[in-house]
């Protein structure tokens, strides 16, 4: 009879521990810097992934710097913050193989003032204010080219772009480098500033009222980052899916705050 007992106790032991499998949930934990594209997913795509029964932890950083190397350590899953060029270096920098998963909505950079209204008041001595990573400070350089305003050497790089390749163009400006999140409230300190786009609808301003607006390369695009190792993860395919869906992109086209964004390719065919 005691044998009985305990066969029939293992046995409800393994069925509740059966039970207690299929109950668990899955966390996916996001990584942001500062800026809108932690609201897009957080009020856009987490209701979506939720209702499938994974909980989101979503962390946000203080500077764009400090997500990749949260990457590859394995204290986050996935990344919305950066670009294919962005990645790239990163990857070669840390030794790690992230993977573009799919574009988000994508900011471009544009040209901003409060000193002035126009295009017009720039002139020898005008400051302009440009990130301070490679690849974002290339973009923005990239636009005053496209102004006059500074000539880019042919043979300058992407991932490894410093201002060493920038010479004066038709004005002799001087461009301060800060911190991507400082430049729009650095605004008052300097003439101009070209601010990645994240930061613009996030403090609720348009990104058609800039001065002068990125044709953005898909290179420079947004993507969402995973480990290469993670890419065909259940988990990974129901994010993708969901960033992907008919419901995210009505979130986001029905915000004009997000007018001017370049919106995810798979959108089309929804």
């Amino acid at each position: 009879m005691k044998k009985l007992i305990a066969i029939l106790l293992l046995g409800a032991g393994l069925v509740l521990s059966a039970c207690g499998d299929d109950q668990a949930t899955d966390t996916i934990v996001a990584g942001f810097g500062v800026g809108t594209y932690e609201e897009q997913f957080r009020e856009g795509v987490v209701p979506i992934l939720e209702e499938q029964g994974y909980e989101v932890d979503i962390q946000v950083f203080s500077q764009n710097m400090q997500v990749n190397p949260a990457m590859a350590e394995g204290a986050i899953d996935v990344s919305i913050f950066q670009s294919t060029a962005y990645m790239e270096a990163i990857n070669e920098e840390l030794g790690i193989e992230m993977t573009a998963l799919t574009f988000s909505p994508s900011a471009p950079q544009s040209l901003h003032s409060v000193r002035h209204d126009s295009l017009d008041a720039v002139e020898d001595g005008s400051t302009v204010a440009l990130p301070n990573d490679p690849v974002n400070q290339e973009r923005a350089v990239r636009m005053l080219d496209d102004l006059g305003w500074v000539t880019v050497a042919d043979d300058a790089g992407t991932v490894d772009f410093n201002l060493d390749s920038v010479s004066a163009g038709d004005y002799d400006v001087e461009l301060v480098v800060l911190d991507p999140a400082q430049i729009l409230v650095s605004l008052e300190d300097v003439d101009f500033g070209v601010i990645n786009g994240n930061y613009i609808a996030d403090a609720g301003m348009r990104i058609a009222d800039g001065l002068a607006i990125e044709d953005t390369p898909d290179q420079h695009r947004i993507i969402v980052s995973v480990l290469e190792e993670n890419l065909d993860e259940q988990w990974a395919q129901d994010l993708k899916a969901a960033i992907e869906s008919a419901e995210f992109e009505a979130h986001i086209t029905e915000q004009s705050k997000y007018d001017g964004f370049i919106l995810p390719d798979a959108w089309e065919g929804n």
